[in-house]
């Protein structure tokens, strides 16, 4: 099947056990999963409406072990946003995302241009190791946007995407030169517009 020009890839990264699939099905199918099932690769198919237009965010949930370094490469060379999912229970599971994020620094190269959301998942459970405001520092550092999440609880699921997805829709905005756009950006501006989560 050929790969579509308005499928919006978004690639999900985080340790084992940081609740990555949670969060991708909780939006997806609107459900939530007790049990623990390690992912290899899951792909998701999400439609949105985009202005006029109707795009396909396309959701890659990555696994969390370390085994496949080139499906992570590839995941990220392909991807158009990436969320880092962390769990506010394990300060390990943080420290595990700093690789990834240096591996697509070095992948996609200026990350001003990509929409990437840090996330803290899991903030309805008690046995917190990392306050919010942990979260927020390392995603000034990163310079990226930042979010906590509950997938059990369905908080911030939603707005994750929404959120990213308004990342997207400012990075556009701000490439337009002197008020003119080369074709290939009219052409994904046409692609892109305003996305909204249906």
């Amino acid at each position: 099947m050929p790969e579509q020009s308005n499928d919006y890839r978004v690639v999900v990264f985080g340790a084992a056990g940081v609740g990555k699939s949670s969060l991708v099905l909780r939006f997806v199918r609107g459900t939530f999963r007790e049990t623990y099932i390690p992912t290899i690769e899951d792909t998701y198919r999400q439609v949105i409406s985009c202005d006029k237009s109707i795009c396909t965010l396309q959701i890659t949930d990555t696994t969390g072990s370390h085994q496949f370094p080139a499906m992570q490469r590839l995941s990220i060379s392909k991807g158009h946003a990436f969320i880092l999912v962390y769990s506010v229970t394990s300060r390990q599971s943080m420290e595990d995302l700093h690789p990834i994020f240096e591996e697509i620094c070095q992948i996609k190269g200026d990350i001003q241009k990509i929409p990437i959301m840090l996330v803290g998942n899991k903030s309805d459970d008690a046995q917190r190791e990392l306050d919010a405001s942990e979260g927020q520092a390392l995603a000034s550092k990163w310079k990226c946007a930042f979010m906590e999440t509950s997938a059990k609880m369905n908080y911030n699921v939603q707005e994750l995407f929404q959120e990213l997805l308004n990342l997207e829709q400012r990075r556009t905005i701000s490439l337009q030169v002197d008020g003119k756009k080369s074709k290939q950006q009219k052409k994904k501006d046409k692609l892109q517009g305003k996305c909204s989560v249906m």
